[in-house]
């Protein structure tokens, strides 16, 4: 197959596309492909006169919106390497990432830019409201001057107005860098992702074959960050070069903003990280199958099965009853609610990924969707699972392929524990791998615990079961001193519908744990349970922030 770089992929689409909508904010305005390629064109002749090269580092900034999709491709079509920053990040990590990715230019949203200190970035040559395309710093005056001439200078360059034929964008190498993704994972430390334009483009081909149901002119809503390479390059980039429509909600997007968005634009595709969907169930699904009338209805074959099938229906028509399927991903799947999902029939699979895969590394359509599993190695890939008997003993999940990252930005070391020599990219979770290829992840090895007689604990196992228990929300177990401990955030909403106090919630804790207790072998039970009254703090992907709570 004939490659088409990135830069093609968008030039192609707006030319193909011209007229029709490419982009909304949510109750909000709306941008044709033409307009879009407008704006991608004044931002080209901004870079011109302000010297930016390709290769040139720029950082994007802000909640998913129209002008966010527009500066990030504006800045890949020009090919210079994209720097996207999750706006979740604290101020001081924002600062470092702008200094270690040597940016040159900024774009970030007002709200965001209020929080930083510009004395703290001082290579920063300009910094660009993304809110109103407005220049809000600049360090050169002539940056300044630049700016405020730009309708002449854009005039100057298109005469005639801009047309699709005046579309010419760069063809960088496979190889080349394309962006840097600054992770923040669970593991505590920040380190700059660089993706070269194969992965990002071997991402593209995956896309067009794991979601053949998408088709111009259909909807999508952008839920997850677009910073984030899961919301990235499955709910914008593919969707974009299609034709699609794309939706951005440009707030918080709570599962009540969520389901109003999914009931009026009824999108083909949703993308999803677990906790969504487990909140959804637990919240609307699961109460209404543990009332004793229902349990009793549960254990008759034939009305089971009927039950089970009103119940996927009413879950399809709540997500706007017109979408080929729901994609899971990011994080671990709580098991019980997985298992619900399936006998409701409701279409759903499970991805797998990480950040120096832009992302995908395991994947399958949910017509041949193994529950519990994380698919099968997408296109191009290699996954192997480093264990003696990898079907049943859990080891490292390895991969190889075009998706893996170049290295991590400046940091040599690093890059080579995690990609050997043979092109290997050592992932640190742990995982099986069935005899048909299906992946089954098991946990991070740095989450792997050692019982008293040198037993693997996988915690998040045990968590899963005790996140399935009365008032319970969510939960981490961490040991010390050769004992397991659970640190349990309860589900504070019901806590307070139904006006328990604090002993109370400690006694039914108490009771999850003996319960718990008696599924689990000796070395990995609960010692105790420690109760928190604040969510527990997460990455954008929402996976727990684990090292802020392990002594």
């Amino acid at each position: 197959m004939e490659r088409i770089s990135l830069p093609k992929h968008i030039e192609t689409a707006l030319k193909t596309h011209w007229d029709k909508p490419a982009f909304s904010d949510y109750k909000g305005t709306t941008y044709t492909y033409k307009q879009v390629a407008h704006e991608i064109a004044r931002i080209h002749v901004f870079f011109d006169a302000c010297g930016i090269k390709a290769g040139d580092k720029i950082a994007i900034c802000g909640k998913n919106s129209s002008k966010w999709a527009i500066s990030c491709l504006a800045i890949m079509s020009y090919g210079a390497v994209v720097v996207p920053v999750l706006h979740e990040f604290k101020a001081d990590n924002i600062h470092n990432i702008i200094n270690h990715s040597e940016a040159k230019l900024f774009f970030v949203g007002e709200n965001i830019w209020s929080t930083l200190d510009a004395g703290s970035m001082p290579n920063l040559l300009g910094v660009i409201s993304i809110d109103h395309f407005s220049l809000v710093n600049n360090s050169d005056p002539a940056i300044r001057t630049t700016f405020d001439s730009l309708d002449k200078l854009f005039a100057d360059k298109y005469p005639q107005a801009l047309s699709q034929n005046d579309l010419m964008f760069v063809d960088p190498g496979a190889d080349e860098l394309a962006m840097i993704n600054y992770t923040s994972g669970s593991t505590g430390f920040s380190k700059g992702v660089m993706l070269p334009y194969r992965s990002l483009e071997n991402n593209h081909l995956f896309a067009s074959l794991a979601v053949p149901f998408m088709k111009t002119a259909d909807s999508i809503v952008s839920i997850l960050p677009m910073a984030h390479m899961y919301g990235f390059s499955f709910e914008f980039f593919y969707e974009f070069t299609i034709g699609m429509h794309i939706y951005f909600l440009t707030r918080l997007p709570s599962p009540k903003v969520i389901f109003q968005a999914f009931q009026e634009i009824k999108p083909k595709l949703i993308v999803s990280v677990p906790l969504v969907i487990e909140k959804i169930v637990r919240k609307n699904v699961m109460p209404k199958l543990q009332t004793p009338k229902m349990r009793f209805l549960l254990k008759l074959p034939i009305i089971k099965d009927i039950i089970y099938k009103k119940i996927g229906k009413e879950m399809y028509a709540a997500f706007g009853g017109n979408f080929g399927q729901v994609i899971i991903g990011g994080a671990a799947f709580n098991q019980e609610v997985e298992q619900l999902l399936a006998k409701a029939k409701f279409p759903y699979t499970v991805g797998y990924g990480a950040t120096e895969c832009g992302p995908i590394i395991t994947y399958t359509l949910c017509d041949n969707y193994v529950p519990g599993s994380c698919g099968k190695p997408a296109v191009n890939m290699e996954v192997k699972v480093l264990s003696n008997d990898p079907q049943n003993v859990a080891g490292e999940i390895i991969c190889r392929g075009p998706n893996v990252m170049l290295g991590y930005y400046k940091n040599p070391e690093q890059t080579e524990q995690t990609i050997d020599k043979d092109g290997w990219m050592y992932t640190g979770d742990l995982g099986i791998i069935d005899a048909k290829g299906n992946l089954f992840i098991k946990g991070r090895s740095k989450n792997l615990l050692l019982g008293p007689s040198g037993q693997n604990i996988y915690p998040e196992e045990i968590e899963d079961k005790l996140n399935n228990m009365e008032y319970v929300c969510e939960s981490i177990v961490i040991q010390e001193n050769d004992k397991l401990y659970a640190l349990v955030y309860p589900d504070m909403d019901l806590v307070q519908k139904n006006g328990l106090t604090p002993d109370a919630v400690e006694t039914i804790m108490e009771n999850n744990r003996a319960v718990l207790n008696k599924e689990l072998p000796a070395y990995s039970q609960i010692a105790k349970v420690r109760i928190y009254n604040q969510e527990f703090e997460k990455t954008p992907k929402k996976s727990i922030k684990r090292f802020l709570y392990q002594k």
